[in-house]
Protein backbone atom coordinates (compact mmCIF):
# COMPACT_ATOMS: atom_id res chain seq x y z
CA UNK A 1 0.00 0.00 0.00
CA UNK A 2 1.59 3.39 -0.68
CA UNK A 3 1.85 6.02 1.66
CA UNK A 4 -0.41 9.21 1.18
CA UNK A 5 1.59 12.48 0.98
CA UNK A 6 3.77 13.17 4.25
CA UNK A 7 2.33 16.07 6.51
CA UNK A 8 3.56 19.61 6.89
CA UNK A 9 5.85 18.23 10.13
CA UNK A 10 7.39 15.50 8.14
CA UNK A 11 8.37 17.78 5.10
CA UNK A 12 9.87 20.13 7.58
CA UNK A 13 11.63 17.29 9.33
CA UNK A 14 13.08 16.66 6.31
CA UNK A 15 14.36 19.57 4.90
CA UNK A 16 16.00 19.71 8.39
CA UNK A 17 18.64 17.68 6.74
CA UNK A 18 17.75 18.14 2.87
CA UNK A 19 16.89 21.53 2.46
CA UNK A 20 14.96 20.73 -1.45
CA UNK A 21 12.39 18.92 0.62
CA UNK A 22 11.17 22.66 2.04
CA UNK A 23 9.83 23.34 -1.32
CA UNK A 24 7.07 21.16 -0.53
CA UNK A 25 5.65 23.39 2.22
CA UNK A 26 5.53 26.50 -0.58
CA UNK A 27 3.76 24.22 -3.15
CA UNK A 28 1.76 23.82 -0.71
CA UNK A 29 0.64 26.59 1.13
CA UNK A 30 1.43 29.36 -0.81
CA UNK A 31 -1.52 30.09 -3.39
CA UNK A 32 -3.58 30.80 -0.08
CA UNK A 33 -0.59 32.38 1.79
CA UNK A 34 -0.95 34.90 -1.26
CA UNK A 35 -4.68 34.90 -1.71
CA UNK A 36 -4.44 35.93 2.26
CA UNK A 37 -1.47 38.62 1.84
CA UNK A 38 -3.38 39.99 -1.47
CA UNK A 39 -6.90 40.69 0.27
CA UNK A 40 -4.54 42.41 3.33
CA UNK A 41 -2.02 44.23 1.10
CA UNK A 42 -2.38 44.36 -2.52
CA UNK A 43 -0.88 42.36 -5.26
CA UNK A 44 2.52 44.43 -4.96
CA UNK A 45 3.54 43.92 -1.34
CA UNK A 46 1.25 40.14 -0.67
CA UNK A 47 4.25 38.89 -3.28
CA UNK A 48 7.10 40.08 -0.94
CA UNK A 49 5.06 39.20 2.23
CA UNK A 50 4.58 35.28 0.75
CA UNK A 51 8.39 35.42 -0.34
CA UNK A 52 9.61 37.20 3.11
CA UNK A 53 7.57 34.60 4.61
CA UNK A 54 8.76 31.41 3.51
CA UNK A 55 12.23 32.96 3.66
CA UNK A 56 12.07 33.43 7.36
CA UNK A 57 9.94 30.03 7.42
CA UNK A 58 12.49 28.18 6.05
CA UNK A 59 15.39 30.04 8.73
CA UNK A 60 13.37 28.81 11.28
CA UNK A 61 12.37 25.65 10.07
CA UNK A 62 14.96 23.89 12.89
CA UNK A 63 12.48 25.42 15.37
CA UNK A 64 9.21 24.18 14.25
CA UNK A 65 7.22 22.43 16.74
CA UNK A 66 7.28 18.72 14.67
CA UNK A 67 4.13 17.93 16.46
CA UNK A 68 2.23 20.10 15.24
CA UNK A 69 1.21 18.51 11.38
CA UNK A 70 -0.48 21.35 10.24
CA UNK A 71 1.83 24.52 9.18
CA UNK A 72 -0.16 26.99 8.14
CA UNK A 73 -1.09 28.52 11.54
CA UNK A 74 2.64 29.17 11.69
CA UNK A 75 3.06 30.08 8.40
CA UNK A 76 -0.08 32.85 8.70
CA UNK A 77 1.81 33.46 11.81
CA UNK A 78 4.80 34.78 10.30
CA UNK A 79 2.64 36.45 7.33
CA UNK A 80 0.64 38.47 10.34
CA UNK A 81 4.12 39.58 11.88
CA UNK A 82 5.11 41.04 8.07
CA UNK A 83 1.54 42.63 7.11
CA UNK A 84 2.06 44.29 10.30
CA UNK A 85 4.92 46.26 8.97
CA UNK A 86 3.00 47.57 5.86
CA UNK A 87 0.38 48.15 8.55
CA UNK A 88 0.35 51.69 7.26
CA UNK A 89 -0.09 50.43 3.57
CA UNK A 90 -2.90 48.21 4.22
CA UNK A 91 -4.43 51.15 6.04
CA UNK A 92 -4.33 53.13 3.16
CA UNK A 93 -5.69 50.40 1.02
CA UNK A 94 -8.67 50.10 2.87
CA UNK A 95 -9.30 53.44 2.34
CA UNK A 96 -8.52 53.60 -1.30
CA UNK A 97 -10.93 50.41 -1.32
CA UNK A 98 -13.76 52.43 0.86
CA UNK A 99 -13.51 55.37 -1.80
CA UNK A 100 -13.35 53.07 -5.34
CA UNK A 101 -14.89 49.88 -4.24
CA UNK A 102 -12.34 48.16 -6.67
CA UNK A 103 -11.20 44.87 -4.20
CA UNK A 104 -7.91 43.74 -5.92
CA UNK A 105 -8.91 39.52 -5.67
CA UNK A 106 -12.00 39.85 -7.05
CA UNK A 107 -12.65 42.65 -9.25
CA UNK A 108 -10.00 40.71 -12.51
CA UNK A 109 -12.81 37.96 -11.58
CA UNK A 110 -15.89 39.55 -11.35
CA UNK A 111 -17.74 39.98 -14.96
CA UNK A 112 -21.55 40.09 -14.06
CA UNK A 113 -22.30 44.17 -14.02
CA UNK A 114 -24.83 43.19 -11.47
CA UNK A 115 -22.83 41.20 -8.69
CA UNK A 116 -20.16 44.30 -9.00
CA UNK A 117 -23.37 46.92 -8.58
CA UNK A 118 -24.72 44.93 -5.55
CA UNK A 119 -21.12 43.81 -3.80
CA UNK A 120 -19.79 47.11 -4.46
CA UNK A 121 -21.68 49.33 -2.17
CA UNK A 122 -21.38 46.75 0.75
CA UNK A 123 -17.48 46.23 -0.57
CA UNK A 124 -16.99 50.10 0.13
CA UNK A 125 -18.94 49.95 3.55
CA UNK A 126 -16.89 47.17 4.24
CA UNK A 127 -13.31 47.61 3.70
CA UNK A 128 -14.09 51.34 5.60
CA UNK A 129 -15.44 49.52 8.60
CA UNK A 130 -12.00 47.18 8.30
CA UNK A 131 -9.62 49.95 8.15
CA UNK A 132 -11.48 51.11 11.50
CA UNK A 133 -10.65 47.80 13.36
CA UNK A 134 -7.70 47.84 16.30
CA UNK A 135 -4.99 45.77 14.32
CA UNK A 136 -5.29 42.63 16.56
CA UNK A 137 -9.46 42.19 15.58
CA UNK A 138 -8.26 42.96 12.10
CA UNK A 139 -6.06 40.09 12.14
CA UNK A 140 -8.38 37.68 14.10
CA UNK A 141 -11.14 38.12 11.41
CA UNK A 142 -9.04 37.95 9.01
CA UNK A 143 -7.04 35.24 9.36
CA UNK A 144 -10.10 33.62 10.00
CA UNK A 145 -12.53 34.93 7.06
CA UNK A 146 -10.23 34.65 4.24
CA UNK A 147 -7.37 32.71 5.60
CA UNK A 148 -9.80 30.05 6.46
CA UNK A 149 -8.15 29.13 9.42
CA UNK A 150 -9.58 27.61 12.73
CA UNK A 151 -10.06 29.97 15.67
CA UNK A 152 -7.42 27.64 17.34
CA UNK A 153 -5.10 27.85 14.14
CA UNK A 154 -5.42 31.67 14.65
CA UNK A 155 -4.91 31.83 18.26
CA UNK A 156 -1.44 29.90 17.07
CA UNK A 157 -0.67 32.05 14.17
CA UNK A 158 -1.07 35.31 16.74
CA UNK A 159 0.78 33.84 19.87
CA UNK A 160 -2.30 34.18 21.30
CA UNK A 161 -5.53 32.18 23.77
CA UNK A 162 -8.17 30.66 21.66
CA UNK A 163 -10.40 32.52 23.82
CA UNK A 164 -8.69 36.15 22.78
CA UNK A 165 -9.13 35.14 18.98
CA UNK A 166 -12.51 34.30 19.80
CA UNK A 167 -13.43 37.83 21.82
CA UNK A 168 -11.38 39.69 19.02
CA UNK A 169 -13.53 37.93 16.16
CA UNK A 170 -16.97 38.78 17.82
CA UNK A 171 -16.08 41.91 18.65
CA UNK A 172 -14.64 42.70 14.90
CA UNK A 173 -17.85 41.25 13.28
CA UNK A 174 -20.59 42.97 15.51
CA UNK A 175 -18.36 46.82 14.67
CA UNK A 176 -18.36 45.53 10.96
CA UNK A 177 -22.08 44.40 11.51
CA UNK A 178 -23.05 47.84 12.66
CA UNK A 179 -21.28 49.85 9.90
CA UNK A 180 -22.82 47.57 6.96
CA UNK A 181 -26.59 48.13 8.46
CA UNK A 182 -26.88 44.74 10.43
CA UNK A 183 -25.22 42.90 7.62
CA UNK A 184 -23.69 39.40 8.80
CA UNK A 185 -19.84 40.77 8.21
CA UNK A 186 -19.03 36.70 7.48
CA UNK A 187 -21.48 36.56 4.61
CA UNK A 188 -19.80 39.92 3.37
CA UNK A 189 -16.42 39.09 3.60
CA UNK A 190 -16.99 35.11 1.83
CA UNK A 191 -19.48 36.96 -0.89
CA UNK A 192 -16.40 39.25 -1.83
CA UNK A 193 -13.76 36.53 -1.73
CA UNK A 194 -15.56 34.65 -4.37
Amino acid sequence: MAAGPADDAEVIARSRHSPEHFAVLFHRHAPALKRYAVRRLGAAAAEDVVAETFVAAFQQRATYDLTRDDARPWLYGIATNLIGRHLRHEIGLYKALSRTGADPVTEPFTDRVDQRVTAGGVRVRLTAALAGLPAGHRDALLLVTWGELTYEQAAQSLGVAVGTVRSRVNRARKKLRRALGDIDPTAVTEELAS
